[in-house]
């Protein structure tokens, strides 16, 4: 199964493009991730860390 696949990529010009521009797409998100979580306000922070603990909105939803 494997062989089959490895011959039929192989036949495909420009195959090896593709993974490098996946590769290039995960790196950028994660770099974009990273610098908006770095320029991020300590205040939104804060409020968004204190989610899982807000009894208001547990006691408002239903079920």
């Amino acid at each position: 199964m494997f062989k089959f696949i490895k011959q039929y990529a192989e036949s495909i010009s420009n195959v090896q493009i593709y993974p490098m521009i996946s590769l290039l797409i995960f790196f950028l998100f994660f770099v974009i991730l990273l610098v908006l979580v770095k320029r991020m306000r300590k205040s939104k922070l804060d409020e968004l860390s204190n989610i899982p603990f807000d009894k208001e909105e547990l006691s408002n939803s239903t079920l």
